[in-house]
């Protein structure tokens, strides 16, 4: 008999029902240092102070409207963005995945409107994750995401990751856009090289391709600026995000150029619930914390703290671990075993991590983890390796 929710996670017997910043109280009470923050949702932790604040001011005033009006709160926070980012434009979602719809369709319309319709391909790269809309498996483009759900969304060309002569050889007449994520997340943590980004950005300008930005994951400072591809010095035609924008309240953004977002004018696309007053409330909130200067030092410094911590901890346990590799808080240990026996094991040493592929273990904690919550997490990742090596004999 089917369970009442569609039965489509595997799940962890786990039941968490509080959060306090960095930590998780589970049902029984047992206490988790959170390292995974909702897959690089709560930015802020926990029942941040200042973000309940901004999200019990706002119910008490007003939920929902729907976009058939003026939202102060939505125009506050897309200021708010235009004043931080590359963007002259910013339009709300509730998720990465209505993002990334966007964002395809986005770059459709502006070839579309310029008279050159035939640039509908979009190119794209293994190991990619931008959701599980047909847009976003169709641009991933793995079996993992596919099967099963064809026929696929056409007008993507997936190239190797890190593979500048295939890229190049991708690109055609068909060709409007280019999308990438700067940091691979569920691709195992792979950050594409200063260099490479810098290059994608020449290479779309010389051809004249829209490039497209998937910061769902590495944005909003997880890695120690504003956005990932800030680092790099190159700025975006179109960027995707979510996850930690909201800092646990579900929202999304596509952010854009005003000349790459020309072909958007109105009826062209719309949400019933995005950018929502009680949604963008909290938005502003996170966005004036993780955009602080100091705040961002503060990100830099526990990154480097952590990092060290993680290859101390690889060094001790060289059957368990190969290495560290990410940027900012968003880290991976590559394991020499299964990352769910990691993962697993962590559980009963009361840390949260996340698995990703490529034989990784994520590393997502809060922004605002401090560096006493950095050491007792890896000294928990520390049994936790070994109690992987002694269930292995």
């Amino acid at each position: 008999m089917i369970p009442s929710v569609l039965p489509t996670y595997s799940r962890a017997p786990l039941h968490f029902v509080k959060g306090e910043g960095t930590w998780l109280i589970e049902a029984d009470g047992r206490r988790f240092l959170d390292l995974g923050a909702g897959i690089a949702v709560n930015a802020l932790g926990h029942a941040h102070p200042a973000l309940v604040q901004a999200l019990t001011d706002q119910a008490q005033k007003l939920w929902h409207v729907s976009n058939l009006y003026e939202i102060p709160q939505q125009q506050a926070l897309a200021d708010k963005l235009v004043a931080s980012t590359f963007a002259d434009t910013v339009f709300f979602t509730n998720s990465g995945t209505e993002s990334c719809e966007l964002a395809v369709k986005m770059a459709r319309k502006y070839w579309y409107e310029k008279g050159q319709p035939e640039k509908t391909t979009i190119v794209t790269f293994e190991g990619s994750f931008h959701g599980r809309s047909s847009a976003g498996i169709a641009a991933a483009g793995s079996e993992k995401m596919t099967k099963g759900f064809a026929p696929l969304l056409p007008g993507f060309k997936h190239v190797p990751w890190a593979d500048h002569e295939a890229l190049h050889a991708a690109i055609d007449d068909s060709v409007g856009a280019i999308l990438i994520e700067p940091v691979q997340g569920e691709g195992g943590i792979r950050p594409l090289p200063d260099q490479c980004l810098k290059g994608l950005r020449a290479l779309c300008d010389e051809k004249g391709i829209i490039l497209i930005l998937d910061e769902v994951q590495c944005g909003v400072s997880r890695t120690g600026r504003l956005f990932a591809h800030e680092w790099a010095g190159v700025t975006p035609d179109i960027m995707m995000v979510a996850k930690g924008i909201g800092g646990g309240f579900p929202l999304g953004a596509v952010l854009a150029t005003e000349e790459a977002a020309s072909g958007m004018t109105a009826g062209t696309h719309g949400s019933t619930y995005g950018g929502n007053p009680l949604a963008c409330a909290v938005g502003c909130a996170v966005m004036d914390i993780v955009s602080a200067p100091d705040f961002l030092e503060t990100v830099n410094a526990r990154a480097g703290f952590l990092r060290q911590k993680l290859e101390g901890l690889v060094a001790a346990h060289p059957d368990v671990f190969e290495g560290v590799r990410g940027m900012g808080l968003m880290l991976g240990l590559k394991c020499k075993v299964a990352p769910i026996d990691v993962v697993k094991a962590g559980y009963e040493c009361g840390v949260i991590t996340v698995p990703a592929a490529d034989n990784v273990v994520r590393l997502l904690p809060p922004l605002n983890i401090s560096e006493d919550e950095i050491s007792e997490a890896v000294n928990r990742l520390d049994f936790a390796a070994d109690a992987v090596l002694e269930a292995q004999g």
